[in-house]
């Protein structure tokens, strides 16, 4: 159950879009300090595990997958290591963020995942209908206008084979700041003040729900579906509406990795199943 002041505060008047001030974070030292407070054993644990086993649930049988806005890779290395049949590439705007990513997937031994240093609105160096999936993973709010959000949905729509697979996560603009600032923060004790400063301006730059349902519909069409956590959509999800099972040994390393999560982690993932799936997302990975 949400706390009274989120619930109560989401039927406020909304709140203007505020675009995060640098769209490139760029900067080695804060870059480093960004990326060891969301390495794969941080507060973001249960989200990856979330998205990972969404993403290979959606991408078995896919050769070639596309990461838009991949960061320093660790959601994408996590999908990588599941599925280690398919090709990844990493595309961000950051080489700061590029060389952070390298170093991480060389450390873990994989060779499945190359990286590209290209804006994400513009994908001039891959060709027209040559991916088998585009994912990205909490980062589509970096786009300072919804003019650009479309123009990245347009070059998702040019490099996407017909009847491509595609899973896109990011936040949904809150109508509250109060409704911000509680979820920015509810982890500041177990958290880096980088971090949950991060989090309230990425919720502060979200677009609104209905800007990706819009999207959605006029450039994609209705083999995708935008969904949402339930009580609050704080999060949004925007993929295509196959559903597979996940066999083999992926299946037991979701389920392995599940079980190893400290309990606290294991609350916060079975909470966003809850949520998405009283949000309309069926087919539930996790056994």
């Amino acid at each position: 159950m949400l706390p009274t002041l989120v619930r109560e505060s989401w039927v406020e008047r909304s709140f203007p879009r505020e675009p995060e001030p640098e769209l490139v974070m760029d900067d080695p030292e804060q870059v480093e300090a960004y990326v060891r407070a969301g390495r794969i054993d941080s507060d973001m644990a249960a989200a990856y595990l979330f998205h990972s086993a969404r993403v290979t649930q959606l991408i078995q049988g896919c050769e070639f997958v596309v990461d838009l806005a991949c960061g320093p890779a660790t959601q994408l290395a996590q999908i990588a290591a599941l599925n280690p049949t398919i090709e990844f590439l990493g595309i961000d705007l950051s080489r700061s963020m590029l060389d952070s990513a390298q170093a991480h997937v060389t450390e873990l031994g994989l060779t499945n995942v190359r990286f590209e240093k290209t804006d994400i609105t513009h994908l001039a160096d891959i060709r027209d209908a040559s991916a088998d999936a585009v994912i990205s993973t909490m980062a589509l709010h970096h786009l300072p206008t919804l003019g650009l959000l479309e123009g990245c949905f347009r070059e998702i729509r040019r490099i996407l084979k017909p009847g491509g697979k595609l899973y896109l996560a990011d936040f949904g603009r809150l109508k509250s700041l109060n409704s911000v600032l509680f979820f920015a923060y509810m982890n500041r004790r177990h958290q880096p003040h980088l971090f949950s400063l991060d989090y309230e301006r990425s919720l502060r730059a979200a677009f609104l729900p209905a800007d990706f349902v819009k999207l959605t519909r006029d450039l994609f069409g209705a083999g995708y579906q935008v969904l949402s956590t339930a009580l609050v959509p704080i999060l949004v999800l925007i993929k295509s509406r196959q559903e597979q099972a996940i066999c083999g040994t992926a299946a037991e390393r979701l389920k392995a990795m599940r079980q190893a999560l400290p309990r606290r982690y294991r609350r916060e993932l079975d909470d966003m199943r809850l949520l998405f799936w009283l949000g309309g997302l069926r087919g539930d990975p996790f056994p």
